[in-house]
This record gives C-alpha cells, sequence and structure tokens, in this order.
C-alpha cells in the first residue's frame, strides 16, 4: 500500500481499473443473477446513496488532512530557512576565525537543506542525510568550543541559535513523515470498490451501462489521486518548494 500511495500517477490508475472492474461485476453479474426486485429498489437507493455520501465525506476529510500536513510542511520550511539565516547573523557576534567557520558550515548545510526539499532518489537521501548528520555535528562542535572558552551571555545567544537550526531540521523530517495513515487509505478505497458495484448493480437500462457507468470511477481515482499528491512529499507534482531557502541562499551570496 505504501507504494501505492507514495506515487499518485499509479494509484490512478490502480483505482480507474479496481473501480471499473467493480463497476462491471455490478452490471453484468449481480445485475443478470440476482436482479433487484421492484419494491425493493427505494431502499436500494437509500442504501446506494448513504454510500456515496459516506464516501464523498471521508474523501472531503482526508483531502483536509493532506492540505493540512502540506501547509504544515511549508511552514516548517520557513521557520527553518529563518533559523538559519538568524544564525548566520548571530555568528558574527564570535570573535576570531570561528566566526566565519560557522558562517561557511551554515552555507554548506544551507545547501544540502535545499537538496533535502529537491531530491527524489531514495539511495541520495541516505547520502544526504549522512553529509547533513555530520555538518550538524561539526556546527555543534564549532559553537560548543566557542562557548566553553567563553562562556558569556552573547556566545550563549550563538548557542540558542544553532539549537534552533537544529531542532528545525527534525521537525521539518517529522512533518514529512506524518502522512494520511494506511487504514484510512484501505477504508476509502474499500468504499469507492462498493460504491462502483451498487452503481453497476442499480444500473437501469443498457444505455446507462455505456454512457455514466465511468462517472463515478473517473472521479473518485481523480479525487484520491489528487490527496495522494499532497500528501506524499516527494512521489508527486505538488511538492513544497524550498523557495525561503533559495532566497536566503541568494542574500548570502549578495
Amino acid at each position: 500500500m505504501n507504494p501505492l500511495i507514495s506515487h499518485p500517477a499509479l494509484l490512478f490508475i490502480a483505482m480507474i481499473v479496481l473501480m471499473t472492474l467493480a463497476t462491471a461485476i455490478g452490471a453484468s453479474v449481480l445485475r443478470r443473477y440476482r436482479p433487484i426486485p421492484a419494491d425493493s429498489r427505494d431502499d436500494f437507493s437509500i442504501v446506494q446513496g448513504a454510500t456515496l455520501t459516506l464516501l464523498a465525506l471521508l474523501i472531503g476529510f482526508t483531502l483536509s488532512m493532506a492540505v493540512g500536513r502540506y501547509d504544515q510542511r511549508k511552514n516548517l520550511e520557513e521557520e527553518e530557512a529563518n533559523a538559519i539565516g538568524t544564525e548566520y547573523l548571530r555568528a558574527d557576534l564570535i570573535e576570531g576565525p570561528g566566526a566565519e567557520k560557522v558562517k561557511a558550515l551554515l552555507v554548506r548545510y544551507l545547501d544540502q537543506r535545499i537538496l533535502y526539499y529537491r531530491t527524489r532518489d531514495d539511495t541520495q537521501m541516505q547520502q544526504l542525510e549522512a553529509v547533513t548528520a555530520q555538518i550538524e555535528d561539526e556546527m555543534w562542535n564549532a559553537v560548543r568550543t566557542v562557548a566553553r572558552e567563553k562562556p558569556t551571555p552573547i556566545t550563549g545567544l550563538v548557542v540558542s541559535g544553532m539549537n534552533d537550526v537544529i531542532n528545525s531540521q527534525g521537525y521539518t523530517e517529522a512533518a514529512w513523515l506524518n502522512r494520511i495513515p494506511v487504514s484510512a487509505w484501505s477504508l476509502m478505497i474499500t468504499i469507492a470498490f462498493f460504491s462502483s458495484l451498487m452503481q453497476g448493480y442499480g444500473a437501469r437500462s443498457e444505455r446507462a451501462k455505456t454512457s455514466l457507468m465511468l462517472v463515478l470511477p473517473l472521479t473518485v481515482s481523480l479525487s484520491l489521486a489528487l490527496i495522494a499528491d499532497i500528501d506524499s512529499p516527494r512521489g508527486g507534482l505538488i511538492r513544497v518548494q524550498p523557495q525561503n531557502l533559495h532566497n536566503l541562499e541568494a542574500s548570502l551570496k549578495r
């Protein structure tokens, strides 16, 4: 399930096939061998309407969850850029060559964070995480050395800023791992399957089978693909762009 919901295009194709198959089963098998009695048609319509309503509510709530997580990732990218920029300025409070060392490390660290937002390759991500962790250790050791040599409120401010930089990276990665639960996806896909099954089963004519049977599979598949796209930080087209980090990079170069 995880590889499927991490790639919206694959999810769209899989849902189209699954729901079309469910509709065909309802129209060609259930409707033929166990037709709905005339006196039960109203009850069937009530059950079908309730099922579609439940599916719509689940899609709406899940879309809201995905958008909330997307907004959180955007806000954390902004906070991360602010933390790095603030610490870069505070590095001037360090006397001696330590200031330039901290600044150089922050520039290297900024480059790695931009790559974090842009890369999609798992192997590259592992290398990126290793390099990022190494730079974080070097930055912390640099400000720790300064704080030990001169334990003043000014150096304490620099150490606090570096702590914010490292914490912001952890918050960002935690937000990227915070995805819609697989159980929610399973529930939506199950209800979508039965909704399509009931749509085919409740078809009244052959003309309805050929002209309207694909409306529900297509709309639901597009909706789920959109949710997966928003919820997938790396697999979809809708991604958080490191615009604030790029702006910070440009300002530091100037």
